[in-house]
């Protein structure tokens, strides 16, 4: 793979403001294993092997099941997740395939029986902050990290 400039390196002052979006995420209310769930999973879609690779360390890290994590990507199909995790996963999905039509009323309306306003609005903001770094990793072919 080429190397590819670094914004961290090139940019610092933009990738701080970013850094400044993480630290909210991880000060919010957001449970710890909901937001690396968020960001395996919309890393996943991306085809963000950087950002698959940090988070999926991060939730084992944090006592996440590997063989959730092993069925990540066709959760739909097992009962390893819970309604609520179901429900953040799908909206994951679809803010993050937003151009397939963004979040559905069926999942907004789930959404807003499971969780506060607060809660659901953490979620729609860690869906936007890992896109975002999904798309800086992508883009300058950011390096694994061991």
């Amino acid at each position: 793979m080429e190397t590819r400039i670094q914004i961290d390196e090139t940019e610092p002052l933009a990738f701080k403001a970013m850094l400044g979006l993480e630290n909210y995420m991880q000060q919010s209310q957001l449970d710890k294993i909901h937001y690396e769930l968020i960001k395996i999973r919309a890393s996943q879609l991306n085809g963000c092997a950087f950002c698959i690779n940090m988070h999926t360390k991060d939730a084992l890290a944090l006592g996440e099941n590997p063989k959730r994590l092993l069925l990540l990507d066709a959760w739909w199909d097992t009962d390893l997740f819970s309604e609520e995790e179901r429900v953040i996963l799908k909206t994951t999905e679809e803010v993050t395939m937003v151009h397939k039509n963004g979040l559905s009323r069926e999942t907004y309306k789930k959404a807003v029986k499971l969780f506060d306003e607060h809660y659901f609005s953490q979620i729609i903001m860690a869906i936007v902050t890992i896109n975002a770094w999904n798309r800086i990793a992508i883009s300058t072919h950011k390096p694994l990290q061991d």
